[in-house]
């Protein structure tokens, strides 16, 4: 992987942060992309510190004309794109009968339509080369229901078939799209979720009322976790793998 270049989005932070790292450790040249410019300029700032060739590119995924200009930016300054890693995203939790327009617009703008604009521009430009990789971080709940999530879930699971049905109109390009789909992730956004010290523990153990299983393996996933999985798929020791939905939860969906 040494000497290409990704794209990531989401890449101030949480899973995101991690495959920047992930994939700068292993001598790929990342653009990172985040809306968050002042907190993405201090992430980067720790990944260069570290020696690691990574560069700071503030976009909004919501707003196609923005993406266009920084997706030609990157390719301009940092050469032609190898690797795209969606991991932008949002939670807004509540009853589905009891979410408002903005909760399920904004969800759905940085989930999915994100995900579409920042695709749409970056394989556009991988076709004329007829070579790359994009994969998509989903969530284990695109294809499991999850009570007060209505809104990320199904966010998720467009985001995951628009990559696969992606996958399969770029797959005579020599393009691979592939999905991770993970599970309780030790990430703000997770964190969010919990309102007091039995936060981590709930998470593990299952919550009955909400129809959770729980964490088969005993524990959240670390970042790290899902930006192997990543990897991988990114890398040619998946070369053969596309259209593929990787799911990596502890066993929490029960290998759904």
């Amino acid at each position: 992987m040494e000497r290409k270049t990704a794209l990531v989005t989401g890449a101030a932070g949480g899973i995101g942060e991690a495959v920047v790292r992930a994939l700068g450790e292993r001598g790929v040249r990342v653009a990172a992309v985040d809306r968050d410019g002042d907190r993405l300029r201090r992430t980067v700032g720790d990944s260069v510190t570290d020696g690691l060739r990574v560069d700071a590119f503030p976009c909004d995924v919501t707003r196609a004309p923005d993406v266009e200009s920084t997706v030609e930016r990157v390719e301009s300054e940092l050469g032609p794109v190898d690797y795209l890693v969606n991991a932008a995203g949002v939670l807004r939790l509540g009853e589905a009968r009891r979410l408002t327009d903005e909760d399920w617009a904004s969800t759905f703008a940085v989930n999915t339509t994100g995900v579409f604009h920042v695709c749409r521009a970056v394989a556009n430009r991988m076709v004329p080369r007829s070579r790359g990789g994009i994969v998509t971080v989903a969530s284990n709940a695109a294809g499991t229901p999850r009570t007060d999530m209505a809104a990320y879930a199904a966010s998720k699971a467009a985001a995951s078939m628009f990559t696969k049905s992606l996958g399969l109109e770029l797959a005579r390009h020599g393009i691979r799209c592939n999905v991770v789909a993970p599970g309780s992730t030790d990430t703000p956004m997770l964190t969010s979720m919990w309102h007091d010290e039995s936060g981590p523990k709930s998470t593990i153990e299952g919550r009955p009322e909400a129809f959770r299983v729980g964490i088969p393996l005993g524990r959240v996933a670390r970042p790290s976790d899902i930006a192997d999985a990543v990897v991988f798929l990114l890398s040619d020791r998946s070369s053969h793998i596309t259209l593929h939905d990787l799911t990596v939860d502890g066993g929490a969906a029960l290998g759904v």
